[in-house]
């Protein structure tokens, strides 16, 4: 007797039974021991339907790459859509890697559906134990020495890319940014140009014929965080009292979204942050309203007096006015597509919520709500809203 392999419970069936030989099982529902004899025609018709879905699965990965490779920003960040020479030979080096583990899956997968399908029971098999192999040399060094080869090629190929990275040579007309991480903002700060701003970094496109890469040197206010924007770069770490670096060299112009990669605490979620890359005359300009000092305007003075008189100078600078510096810099706020680190749209009506409530948008966040009466918080969205 055979045994009989389901979901069932063994049942005694009164027939003696060899010492050796497990307890047959049966199925609940029928109350009968299933055969497990499926002939040819079954087998095959199982591989064909869930083989299918297998090489699906499998493909998948290839199938989102292709389906993101495209130049230029992307709505959704991917790492298969570079755009900057350190994407580029991180993508390669993905390729790489995918193109030899996919490899192994194939051979892997296809020795074991042969192995299923030659040697599947059979109903003319007899209940004797097959021959019994012991040890193989030839197969034994064959699973020894070609998966080492495997690990050392990917090991070189990753640490020559790594090194290719971080060694660069940085030219001397490189743009130089300081990059702080804030629970839970990015501070950017320009130190040759001196600008400072807030979750949206400008950068120029770099070319062939005019080739300008960006340098990030990047730094922690409080816990650790990490610099990411798929399509431009790598993760980069940032870390208290230990300055790091990074590099990017956009080579298409547009909007690029990141985030904080490294969990910074409840609102880490909701750190963004968005590179906008620049035709050299739209930097230029950039550079140019960056630098102006925040705008007076006598007609929203009621709203400046309020910034100034209450604790939003504790936290934030504008220049003529303020010198906080525990928040972002809002001399060019209204120069911003969003506010709260990417949280919500820079619109008047999202920028009065965000005063009123700041956990509406952020719980947890370490702004806190001013308790102003609505009045006085549209009179301080006014004078913001001057802050070009």
């Amino acid at each position: 007797m055979r045994p009989a392999h389901n979901y069932g419970h063994p049942i005694e069936t009164g027939v003696p039974r060899p010492p050796h030989e497990p307890m047959p099982w049966v199925d609940p529902a029928t109350n009968q021991t299933p055969s497990t004899n499926i002939d040819t025609k079954q087998m095959k018709s199982i591989f064909r339907e869930y083989g299918a879905r297998a090489a699906g699965l499998s493909l998948l990965p290839v199938l989102l790459a292709a389906r993101s490779w495209a130049d230029g920003p992307q709505t959704t960040p991917s790492i298969f859509a570079p755009a900057s020479t350190p994407a580029n030979s991180i993508f390669g080096l993905s390729m790489f890697v995918l193109g030899i583990t996919g490899a192994i899956f194939v051979v892997v997968g296809g020795l074991l559906a042969y192995a299923i399908i030659r040697y599947r029971a059979k109903s003319s098999d007899d209940a004797s134990e097959p021959p019994q192999i012991y040890g193989s040399v030839q197969v034994e060094l064959a699973w020894t020495v070609v998966p080492i080869l495997i690990v050392v090629v990917l090991f070189l190929t990753t640490a020559r890319i790594i090194f290719a990275i971080q060694d660069a040579p940085k030219p001397k007309d490189a743009l130089d940014v300081t990059v702080v991480g804030h629970q839970f903002w990015w501070e950017f700060r320009y130190p040759t140009l001196g600008i400072v701003t807030a979750n949206e970094l400008h950068v120029p496109v770099s070319t062939p014929q005019d080739p300008e890469p960006t340098y990030l040197h990047l730094l922690s206010a409080d816990v650790d965080h990490s610099f990411w924007v798929p399509q431009l770069a790598g993760k980069t770490d940032l870390i208290p009292n230990h300055p790091n670096e990074t590099w990017i060299e956009p080579q298409h112009t547009g909007l690029y979204y990141g985030q904080c990669a490294q969990f910074c605490g409840v609102e880490h979620a909701k750190m963004l942050l968005r590179v906008y890359v620049d035709t050299p005359e739209q930097f230029a300009e950039w550079v140019k309203d960056q630098q102006q000092p925040g705008v007076q305007d006598p007609q929203v003075a009621a709203g400046r007096q309020i910034f100034e008189t209450h604790a939003c100078t504790n936290c934030h600078t504008i220049k003529g006015t303020a010198a906080g510096t525990f928040g972002p810099d809002l001399t060019h706020l209204a120069s911003r597509a969003t506010i709260a680190a990417g949280a919500a749209m820079n619109t008047p009506a999202d920028l009065h919520e965000w005063i009123k409530d700041p956990d509406h948008y952020k719980p947890g966040c370490l702004m806190p709500a001013m308790q102003l009466s609505d009045q006085e918080i549209d009179q301080l969205v006014a004078y913001l809203e001057t802050l070009h």
